[in-house]
């Protein structure tokens, strides 16, 4: 079943739940699905959702930042709510062990040998990896890997 489908479903059991905060999360994840359908004009296939939740995930981890400095724990928890429940529309994440084989396997098939090369394998590992992992740490780490 693909996200959209089970987002969708899922807006329909918080419905009938009447669970508010669910449903919220749920219509604001759906609504920025559909509004870069909008914007692209071609229906989206998995990695473009992907790549949307995980922007979404990155937006409430900085929002849930900014209410802990602002020492404000409700605002607090709410955001990390939304970031548990929009995870669990990604694909499972990868373990380190798995994650050094995908690298070391991308760098290999593109005889990357230096830092101008992590354009070309991050590239490679960008569809590969989305979702499943933290590209940030996923490009400190080809970084290291290649000398910088």
């Amino acid at each position: 079943m693909s996200i959209q489908t089970r987002l969708a479903e899922d807006i329909k059991s918080a419905m009938k739940a009447r669970d508010a905060v669910r449903l919220g999360t749920l219509r604001y994840t759906m609504a920025a699905i559909r509004q870069r359908e909008i914007d692209s004009r071609h229906e989206l296939d998995e990695a473009e959702v992907v790549s949307i939740l995980d922007k979404l995930i990155r937006q409430h981890s900085e929002s849930a930042t900014a209410f802990r400095a602002g020492n404000r724990p409700d605002l607090t928890q709410a955001a990390e709510a939304e970031i548990v429940l929009v995870s669990s529309y990604l694909p499972p994440r990868l373990s380190d062990t798995e994650l050094d084989l995908i690298i070391d396997q991308a760098i290999g098939a593109l005889d990357a040998q230096s830092l101008k090369d992590m354009g070309r394998v991050m590239n490679r590992l960008k569809e590969e990896l989305a979702g499943r992992a933290d590209l940030s740490k996923v490009s400190r780490e080809v970084r290291s890997r290649l000398g910088g």
